[in-house]
């Protein structure tokens, strides 16, 4: 009894790919119309999570603890209070808030 012949890689796919259709022959005076697409409408403002760059923060447990106190009893987020906490940095050290530097990129 003889060895089924080897496939190539060429002779699968050409098998699994469907019979090519034959084109339809046009009628007399039709003609091909490209169609253009009408432009985009401006896309609505990005979300922060969009904007943003992530950054990991590691927290020694107390201190995580005591921030997560202080936004609950502030009824705020902690990344809130993580925000305010870098503007007073930035003012300490003489730089731009985070109001400026939002402001400038806008625009």
């Amino acid at each position: 009894m003889s060895k089924p012949p080897k496939l190539s890689l060429a002779a699968i796919v050409a098998s699994a790919s469907p019979p090519a259709r034959p084109q339809a022959a046009r009628p007399q005076g039709a003609e091909i119309v490209s169609l253009t697409l009408a432009p985009q409408a401006p896309k609505q403002a990005a979300t922060l999570k969009q904007r943003a760059r992530q950054m990991s923060v590691y927290l020694e447990p107390p201190v995580y603890d005591q921030l997560r106190d202080l936004a609950y009893a502030e009824r705020t987020k902690m990344h809130a209070l993580m925000l305010e906490g870098l503007d007073l940095l930035f003012k300490q050290r003489g730089a731009q808030s985070i109001g400026q530097l939002t402001d400038t990129q806008s625009r």
